[in-house]
């Protein structure tokens, strides 16, 4: 974006008893809130597993951070909450210090499956042409993102050079998902965000011809390959009076798995854009794929289809955004499912490192686990709350001193320029609606 992303088990039971989308579904309906894991899980069966939400329960998430400390921001959640996300959100990034930190990020992913939440990526880009670029403010915030009409088609068409260059910079990333299918590990994919808007040279084209085709050429691209541990997000921005024209923007139902909207005009979804979503989404999961507040209850019983959220990075501790107390209701509400929810027996085992390919699950039946609330959290009876059953120290802290360089929480960017933390540029602010992030991380 221009400016400004659970529990570790579906036991070994459950799992390798039935695989199968019917299982998966099931569990969610009978309330059982953990995530698809291995062995066998397929991107299918987490979509399943996703759409077996809607309407019940919502996955908690959060943007790492940047590219050299991909679990920096979800740390911050264990801070405040004492929990963790269910949902962890990366990014390939366009900077060179991206670039140079894109394995790192990747090990986190699978260590963040390992720890128990659903990993995903998105794909802030350069143009095909250009190897590195960074955010520089402006109608077209990111360097050299203007393409011409008459290079959009040439784009589009095969052989051309601008086609074969972006064929490569989508090959850059295929090592990545095939280290996550070797694995055993899906991975939300979230390219081209915001395309109903011009901010990007992939945004801004309606119709058949338009940024929709370039998803399109996308999935195909990567699918070829046999990255089938791909689950691909589109989602578009809740741009003020452009719900009515979502649709244009749209692949079609044969590229997308998950509909998603990011939200900044608004801190929550504008009735219309939620019922736009719903139309587009049909019986597919609808996420709210980046937010800069915490949703609330009462937002979510209102608009109940959501099935995860995503706070972007260091929107969460911007108090014009989100409180301590916003944040803790939003991650202790009953509906709300963290990492390491119900496990029941609780198991111990060895936390893997990010190159296992066969992580330690726990084992035994997978049902929904009411708990005691972490330490401040609000009491309430009966209600769901993450349980962790590891023993010794766990979750994404503990794994991001392993496998990612530490770093403090960077000092807060004036209002009209908030950055990323995730290379040297910073831009102003867009004029239009709320404050927006800004940075590649």
């Amino acid at each position: 974006m221009n400016r400004r992303t659970t529990a570790r088990t579906l036991v070994a039971t459950a799992l390798v008893a039935a695989l199968t989308t019917t299982a998966v579904t099931a569990l969610a309906t009978t309330a059982s809130a953990d995530p698809p894991a291995p062995p066998g899980v397929t991107a299918a069966d987490e979509v399943a597993y996703l759409a077996g939400l809607t309407g019940q329960r919502t996955l908690s998430g959060q943007q790492g951070g940047a590219n050299a400390d991909p679990g920096q921001w979800v740390r911050k959640v264990h801070d405040i909450t004492g929990v963790y996300p269910a949902v962890w959100n990366g990014d390939f990034g366009f900077s060179q210090n991206d670039i140079d930190h894109r394995q790192t990020v990747v090990d986190y992913a699978e260590a963040q499956w390992a720890a128990g939440t659903l990993p995903g990526l998105m794909m802030h880009a350069c143009r095909p042409d250009v190897a590195t670029c960074s955010f520089e403010g402006g109608a077209s915030p990111v360097k050299g993102s203007h393409l011409s009409d008459s290079e959009w088609s040439a784009l589009l068409t095969d052989g051309t050079a601008l086609n074969t260059d972006y064929k490569h910079k989508l090959d850059q990333f295929v090592p990545y998902f095939q280290q996550l299918k070797d694995a055993g590990i899906p991975v939300l994919f979230r390219p081209l965000h915001e395309m109903n808007e011009g901010w990007a040279w992939w945004g801004g084209r309606p119709g058949s011809s338009g940024s929709a085709a370039l998803f399109r050429l996308t999935h195909d691209y990567l699918a070829a390959k046999g990255l089938d541990n791909i689950v691909w997000v589109w989602a578009p921005k809740d741009v003020q009076g452009g719900a009515a024209s979502a649709a244009s923007y749209y692949p079609g139902d044969a590229y997308v798995d998950v509909v998603g909207l990011d939200v900044w005009n608004q801190k929550f979804p504008s009735t219309d854009w939620y019922q736009a979503l719903q139309a587009i989404a049909g019986s597919k999961p609808m996420a709210l794929a980046e937010v800069g507040s915490v949703p609330q209850p009462a937002q979510l019983a209102s608009q109940p289809k959501w099935v995860y959220w995503n706070v972007w990075m260091n929107w969460l501790t911007d108090p014009s955004y989100n409180t301590n107390a916003s944040i803790k209701a939003g991650y202790y509400d009953a509906r709300t499912v963290n990492q390491g929810v119900s496990r029941s027996p609780p198991a111990r085992h060895p936390r893997p490192t990010p190159r296992d390919r066969s992580p330690a699950w726990a084992a035994g039946a997978s049902t929904w686990r009411a708990g005691p609330p972490p330490t401040g959290a609000p009491s309430s009876s009966g209600r769901a709350t993450a349980v962790r059953s590891s023993s010794g120290p766990s979750g994404p802290t503990a794994r991001s001193e392993r496998w990612a360089s530490a770093s403090t929480s960077p000092a807060r960017a004036p209002r009209t320029a908030r950055s990323c933390s995730c290379g040297t540029a910073t831009a102003p602010a867009r004029s239009s609606g709320p404050k927006k992030r800004t940075g590649t991380c």
